[in-house]
């Protein structure tokens, strides 16, 4: 059997164990019956699997970025065969990265920039509470405003990089989901973006999720990949995403560095038309000096995952740390705790601030790099390396 087919069977494989492992599959549609129709496989034997495909690979010459992918498989098989592991190793096995510890004095250095920007009066998560709240999107609009706002920003991922012909999104109004927002890519160039109404969202974090989920986020680099590595160079194993690999962290990356290079003045401007004929209040030279004030703090959730998995710390310790750092109400900081605590997510908040770390330094502000990230498969070790 190809060595490419046995890394879709053992992916689909492992996500008979967890539901949410498969991110998307678009390939050949009998590897998924096969699956689907058997009883499933023992993660030992799995992981057993997994071993003998990378010692394959090793010796067929395989591209690192196939390798890497396998090797990330390989992990999550042990981790759900019960092979005794740290949370800071299985993350590093999974992703190629090693999660850190952000030092505080970061933070204090956020909030202290924050002082300066917010409205004056009370404590400063107070104060950066009401400014959120001045801004909110009522819920029965955001499904208006989504709809608005994805042409805006297809328009200016269009002078990013091509799109292919065809591509198209959809959204979705979800509740009950440990996540805020999700692209599930369908295949055939198009996704479904499910929003998650149980937390209200800013203007300028609706902004921020269709920068991410769609244009030039997550739909935009799977299409893109579609397009130009599976159908026109049969490169088959992209399509498939799964959780545990390196293929998540840099797909993070991608969206949130997408989410910096497509908000630029103009497009913020357009946006803040958008907003005004809702009637939600959107300031874009204040979003955009507070949002880059308040980035640091998206390592918050790094620290937690790793109080909780290695310090022992409790619920209630980790949502009082983010709502002291992240400056967030106690309903956000316990959606937090349950991102980081759900099993099949708890490596995965890792992927978001290694992952813009490292196409950051891979692509910087060059647009042309940045459509390379779109539309080639850069390994892990690639992106560490521009950034040494």
């Amino acid at each position: 059997m190809d060595l490419v087919d046995r890394y879709l069977l053992l992916g689909l494989r492992l996500g008979r164990h967890v539901d949410g492992f498969v991110d998307f599959y678009y390939g050949p549609p009998e590897h998924a019956a096969t699956v689907t129709g058997e009883e499933p496989s023992e993660p030992a034997a799995l992981a057993s699997e997994a071993e003998r495909l990378l010692e394959a690979l090793a010796g067929d010459g395989a591209a690192p970025w196939l390798l890497d992918q396998v090797r990330g498989l390989r992990a999550y098989a042990g981790v759900l065969a019960g092979e005794p592991v740290g949370y800071s190793d299985e993350v590093e096995r999974c992703y190629g990265v090693r999660p850190v510890h952000t030092p505080e004095q970061s933070f204090i250095a956020a909030h202290s920039r924050l002082e300066a920007l917010l409205p004056a009066g009370g404590a400063l998560g107070d104060r950066y509470e009401s400014w959120r709240q001045s801004q909110v999107v009522p819920p029965e609009l955001l499904g208006e405003a989504l709809a608005r706002l994805l042409p805006l920003l297809r328009a200016r991922t269009a002078a990013i990089v091509e799109l292919p012909a065809g591509e198209a999104v959809e959204v979705e109004l979800v509740s009950g989901e440990p996540w805020l927002a999700f692209n599930y890519y369908l295949g055939g160039l198009r996704s479904r973006i499910a929003v998650n109404t149980a937390l209200p969202f800013s203007a300028v974090e609706v902004l921020d999720l269709v920068a991410h989920e769609a244009y030039p986020g997550h739909h935009t680099e799977h299409a893109c990949k579609e397009a130009s590595l599976v159908r026109a160079r049969g490169r088959l194993e992209e399509s498939a995403a799964f959780l545990s690999t390196p293929q998540a962290l840099v797909s993070e990356g991608i969206a949130m560095l997408g989410c910096e290079l497509a908000l630029d003045s103009e497009t913020m401007a357009a946006a803040a038309r958008i907003f005004a004929g809702l009637g939600v209040r959107f300031d874009p030279a204040a979003a955009k000096a507070v949002t880059e004030a308040y980035e640091p703090l998206a390592l918050v959730a790094g620290n937690v995952a790793l109080m909780i998995h290695e310090d022992g710390a409790t619920r209630e310790e980790a949502v009082a740390y983010i709502r002291r750092w992240r400056l967030v109400s106690e309903a956000r900081a316990s959606h937090s705790v349950d991102f980081v605590t759900d099993p099949t997510w708890r490596a995965y908040v890792t992927t978001y601030a290694q992952g813009l770390r490292l196409c950051r330094a891979y692509a910087g502000a060059d647009p042309r790099v940045f459509a390379r990230l779109l539309t080639e498969q850069v390994p892990v070790a690639d992106l560490a390396a521009a950034g040494a």
